[in-house]
């Protein structure tokens, strides 16, 4: 593999863009957080519910789930904006996406009948806006829990770990970590990869754009993942920490 490819950023092919996880931004949600890496910029807020969906009622269990949205001038084009609760496939492909893998992270049992609610709107986007939302959500979540927790309204912590999100690809032959939109949109492969605190898998999605990938690509993308999924973790870490002190 071509190992030599310079990217749009000057990075290294295992570098990932500047991050930064800004916690409690939106001031009235129970909890929330700006990430931004590079030039995408998401704002995730957590809201608490003190119920749960009519099909989990009267179970004890509790509730994640996420909505994610991209406001119209993100991009370098207008996006017109869902109306009339008619969502695009895009769109509810990438909420649930977002919902499942913050449920990987929590205890369902100890969160008792409250639902958190995830919103997740992207300010602007430069690539990598699903895992940069999971990964910000993250945060999100763990200011709503300790909401909770303050309020009195649950006694156990129901996380069990991290949850962290990268994009990685293979553009021009050579496997590339944290892909950029000029990246990602000439990528012969794109991959997000979802990783909990633990380094375990929470979700892999690939896709060849065009020439089929290999085992040996598979395994030099997800050692990038790795490598920026524990960066993630850091940056995240911070961000809580700052809210419990």
């Amino acid at each position: 593999m071509n190992q030599e490819t310079p990217r749009v950023d000057g990075r290294a092919n295992d570098e990932m863009r500047p991050v930064e996880i800004t916690p409690g931004f939106m001031p009235y949600a129970e909890g929330s957080a700006l990430i931004k890496t590079g030039n995408t910029h998401v704002i995730c807020t957590a809201s608490v519910e003190s119920s749960v969906p009519r099909w989990m009622a009267g179970k004890g269990r509790g509730w994640v789930t996420a909505e994610y949205s991209m406001l119209p001038r993100a991009t370098t084009e207008r996006v017109r904006r869902d109306r009339g609760g008619k969502l695009g496939g895009r769109t509810q492909e990438i909420q649930r996406l977002i919902g499942r893998s913050l449920r990987a992270g929590v205890d369902l049992d100890v969160l008792g009948e409250n639902s958190i609610l995830i919103d997740c709107d992207v300010l602007r986007a430069d690539g990598g806006t699903r895992t940069a939302a999971i990964t910000g959500a993250y945060v999100a979540l763990s200011g709503a829990i300790e909401w909770l927790r303050a309020n009195g309204r649950i006694e156990k912590e129901p996380l069990s770990g991290g949850i962290a999100a990268v994009s990685v690809g293979i553009v021009n032959d050579t496997p590339m970590l944290d892909l950029a939109y000029e990246e990602d949109s000439q990528a012969d492969v794109d991959m997000n990869i979802v990783m909990n605190g633990a380094g375990a898998f929470v979700e892999v999605q690939g896709t060849a754009e065009g020439q089929p990938y290999s085992t040996e690509d598979m395994n030099a993308m997800l050692k990038l993942a790795k490598i920026g999924i524990d960066q993630l973790s850091v940056e995240q870490d911070r961000a809580i920490r700052s809210l419990r002190s």
